[in-house]
């Protein structure tokens, strides 16, 4: 019997995927739930496992695009599973091997077409003022080809001698979404950017006091992110325009908070989101960042895990960024920038001392988010930090920390 796969739906809104890499071979026999290719949708890169056991037939080439629901290969259950890799080898080494008159090997031969240029090529190479004698062609008895043309580097002077190579790689589905989502960010917002400092001695001192007992008691780190969090929602709730999106006509405000926080993972950037952040401790949400950012480095975040969010949080610092304008993630209205920490010499009563600073960013929609509303939000997370034992943990490090 012939299966037909198909390729499944990722996720809703999502209507065709691109073949990432074929994990198997043409004519490999498969075992059911075996992974045999890497798709991309525009969210997330998803492992194709296979359906039944059999020999597989494959219908797509790696790169290509192909619709929810379109055959992707042929699997034949029929087939009788190999019984080893060595059988094959066994056989040919019990055949008689024929004395064979041995080879010389000759330089290849040239022809008419050696040298020569389709006329794709020739065009090419008359706009860059280059001759196809000087072109070794790959094309079929040397012939020179239409991409060995647009590969061939005309000479730019006094030759340095160093390498002058180029490469080209197809962008994933991934990458080009993202692409397509940043370039409609910048150019169907109306996006500003407000900066402000923030002085860490506060949170310094908390976590050189507290972070061992607090990795011991809950096996997580007592690490920035809680606290940048925790401070994002109060702030939030403060200022619930900056937790509002533009619907058509309509502004749609959230009594929830659905934090988006940006990481790395395989195949770009990720950015899952944690759900009812409003309703999370320091360790709920040390914890579920910790879950996240494993999941986006083993290639496990679902699509599900990426929807939605009514405000995102990007760490440039962790690259050693100083200062950025992060770019908004839509159709959410506003994403805060965190920074690298750097010991500053700021002014404290009067006097001169050096402080850890950080400056941090709020990019925002202006069409629903004011000046008034946006300075306000990020002056509102600022006062946070500098202060997380009184508006942070109600001025009970014990019990905020669950210790």
């Amino acid at each position: 019997m012939i299966l037909e796969m198909k390729v499944p739906s990722p996720g809703e809104s999502i209507t065709e995927v691109e073949i990432a890499t074929w994990l198997v071979e043409d004519g490999d026999y498969v075992e059911k739930d075996q992974a045999i290719a890497e798709v991309d949708s525009d969210k997330a890169t998803l492992e194709l496992p296979a359906e039944v056991s059999g020999t597989i037939t494959l219908k797509a080439e790696e790169g290509d695009a192909v619709a929810v629901g379109a055959v992707v290969c042929l699997i034949d259950t029929s087939a009788a599973k190999p019984e080893g890799d060595d059988a094959p080898q066994t056989e040919k080494k019990e055949e008689t091997p024929k004395a064979e008159t041995p080879k010389v090997a000759t330089p290849e031969a040239k022809t008419y077409a050696t040298g020569s240029a389709s006329p794709a090529a020739k065009k090419i190479l008359a706009e860059k003022g280059m001759d196809a004698a000087s072109i070794s062609g790959t094309g079929k008895d040397g012939r020179v080809t239409k991409e060995d043309a647009i590969k061939a580097v005309p000479s730019m002077g006094t030759p340095t001698g160093g390498n002058r190579g180029t490469s080209r790689s197809k962008m994933s589905m991934l990458r080009r979404k993202v692409a397509e989502r940043l370039v409609e960010a910048k150019n169907t917002t109306a996006m500003l950017t407000t900066f402000n400092e923030v002085d860490m001695s506060p949170i310094f001192a908390l976590r050189s006091e507290y972070k061992e007992t607090f990795k011991t008691k809950h096996g997580v780190g007592l690490g920035f992110m809680s606290f940048f969090t925790l401070a994002v929602v109060r702030a939030l709730k403060m200022y619930p325009a900056v937790n509002s999106m533009i619907d058509g006509k309509e502004m749609i405000s959230y009594d929830f908070c659905d934090i988006s926080i940006a990481v790395s993972g395989p195949k770009g950037l990720m950015v899952p989101v944690m759900r009812n952040v409003e309703n999370l401790s320091f360790r709920g949400v040390e914890a579920e960042v910790k879950r996240l950012a494993i999941r986006a480095r083993d290639g496990q975040i679902t699509v599900d895990e990426m929807t939605g969010g009514t405000f995102t949080i990007s760490n440039g610092g962790v690259f050693g960024s100083m200062l950025s304008t992060p770019i908004i993630n839509p159709p959410q209205s506003g994403i805060l920038g965190m920074h690298n920490i750097v010991e500053r010499p700021v002014a404290i009563n009067g006097k001169v001392e050096i402080r850890p600073i950080m400056y941090v960013a709020l990019s925002y929609d202006h069409r629903i988010i004011d000046g008034k509303e946006s300075v306000g939000f990020l002056v509102a997370v600022k006062e946070a930090l500098e202060n997380p034992v009184e508006l942070l943990m109600n001025n009970d490090i014990k019990k905020a920390l669950e210790l």
